[in-house]
């Protein structure tokens, strides 16, 4: 295992947030002289951002904890273009009062994993709109456009899986890495960002935005690292479930359902996912993966707490976790399982649907039909029943993991 002089790059490595850097000597030189400030950028194209974000939003996390001083970058400019990168189609744009009422739902969220303050590594959020919004077309022409070239632009991946797959790809969005690349630029002129990361599809953009910011006059040192893509032990990207994106605003996904989200994690998962998105420490990590068959479960258990403890609080995991207790061992409703309201009567279908246990009326027809979905506890046997909800709520189970509230 490779030793590092400077805390940033041997938590990062510890912790296996590591995939590609362009110098990571370099990096780890100047992280061990001086405070370095590095950026993540996010789209702001939703008003929360899901899991799938998060390994990000933990980088940011530890370079502040490691000394260092993170930049959250909002793509208010660049949500205006559209990023290609791992998408088969262009995605629908939005104005610029949607754009600013996303970043102001968003902000809530990073203020839960960062310290945003005055001091020398205090986490800073900026809008790219405040340059790229301002830029000239022209002069951008002529200021950026002799250090790319076509023939390398074609080359990157967000480029070719659009063309192999003979899915459009637009001027518009074919601008977006050049934008990215001139937020490097900028971030270094306005507050000697010496760093940008993010994920491993990011990798070409991240290089432009090296490369042009030296080019264009800026510091010789600055570097780039991306994380491995984070999928599950059954190869599928995170975040995505069968019930749609795992949000981490609390308003769009309840503390309850995030705690269950963590506590179903894959055995194979457990333990790399307490690395990366926990701060759990590696000595206990370490003894959690010894742990095997029904005794893994405490292993989950401490993921779910400690990821929604970050993100939700520490009152909204110990409930989330004493609500699943009762839920699981005593069979009992409680008031912090997600709920629906029904008006007074609904169908069993629409039920199953509305609170996200299945994802179409088909999917919960067959649940029902093996048997998997109960009301009170008791087995559900007709997909048609109309289920009528006067006084208590009504506990809506399915399977042994799932449960919600109808209400009136």
């Amino acid at each position: 295992m490779t030793t590092y002089q400077s805390s940033l790059l041997d938590l990062l490595s510890s912790r296996d947030y590591i995939h590609q850097a362009t110098d990571r000597e370099g990096l780890d030189a100047l992280a061990a002289r001086e405070v370095v400030t590095g950026y993540v950028g996010f789209d702001a194209t939703a008003p929360s951002l899901h899991v799938g974000s998060l390994v990000q939003i933990m980088l940011l996390r530890r370079l502040q904890q490691a000394g260092h001083r993170p930049i959250v970058v909002m793509g208010g400019g660049t949500t205006k273009v559209g990023d290609p990168s791992g998408k088969d189609e262009s995605r629908q744009l939005l104005d610029a009062a949607g754009i600013e009422a996303n970043i102001a739902s968003i902000r809530k969220v990073f203020e839960r994993f960062l310290r945003f303050d005055g001091s020398e590594t205090g986490a800073i959020m900026v809008n790219n709109d405040e340059w790229l919004g301002s830029l000239n077309y022209l002069d951008l022409l002529r200021e950026v456009g002799p250090h790319f070239t076509i023939n390398r632009m074609l080359t990157f991946d967000s480029v070719k899986l659009r063309l192999e797959r003979e899915q459009p790809l637009t001027f518009l969005e074919f601008n977006y890495m050049i934008l990215q690349a001139y937020d490097f630029r900028e971030l270094h002129a306005r507050y000697g960002c010496r760093l940008q990361m993010g994920g491993s599809d990011q990798w070409g953009n991240i290089c432009n935005g090296v490369e042009l910011t030296r080019r264009m006059g800026g510091a010789e040192e600055l570097f780039g690292v991306t994380t491995p893509l984070i999928t599950t032990a059954e190869g599928k990207k995170m975040g995505k479930t069968a019930q749609g994106a795992v949000w981490l605003n609390a308003d769009q996904l309840s503390a309850y359902d995030y705690w269950q989200f963590w506590r179903n994690t894959a055995d194979a998962d457990v333990i790399r996912f307490l690395k990366l998105f926990t701060d759990v420490p590696l000595e206990e990590i370490e003894r959690l993966s010894n742990l095997s068959g029904q005794d893994i479960n405490e292993a989950k258990i401490v993921l779910a707490n400690a990821t929604t403890a970050m993100l939700h609080g520490e009152t909204a995991a110990k409930d989330a976790a004493e609500t699943a207790r009762r839920t699981f061992e005593e069979g009992a409703s409680d008031a912090n399982l997600p709920s629906l309201s029904t008006g007074g009567e609904i169908g069993i279908m629409a039920a199953l649907t509305g609170l996200g246990f299945c994802a179409s009326n088909g999917e919960a027809k067959r649940k029902i039909k093996e048997g998997a979905v109960k009301l009170d506890d008791t087995v559900v046997s007709d997909p048609q029943l109309l289920v009528t909800v006067a006084g208590d709520p009504v506990k809506l189970s399915l399977g042994k993991k799932k449960h919600g509230l109808l209400t009136a």
